[in-house]
């Protein structure tokens, strides 16, 4: 591939590869500081950032509850713990 080329994914075409998966990933709401280190370092893509429900706002630290929190697609995540590894924070748990 030359460099600088981009890789388009068909997620239409994509198989669903977490139901093989030993451990899952858990978000901490009162912990996540919504910084975004963990969606960089996925290897599947599966992460993204989305608006926090009212429930995980009362629950979130003060200086967090108007930042996004993290969402896991667990029908793609392989529960490799990367996330877990890098997150300066520790809200995200690998648990069976």
């Amino acid at each position: 591939m030359e460099k600088g080329g981009i890789i388009k994914h068909n997620q239409e075409k994509a198989p669903k590869t977490g139901d093989w998966r030993y451990l899952k990933p858990e978000i901490d709401a009162a912990k996540c500081i919504g910084c975004t280190t963990c969606v960089g370092f996925c290897p599947e893509a599966v992460m993204e950032m989305r608006k926090r429900s009212e429930q995980e706002s009362e629950v979130s630290a003060q200086f967090a509850k108007e930042k996004e929190i993290v969402e896991i697609d667990l029908e793609y995540c392989k529960g490799c713990g990367v996330c877990a590894q890098v997150c300066p924070v520790k809200a995200i748990v690998m648990k069976k």
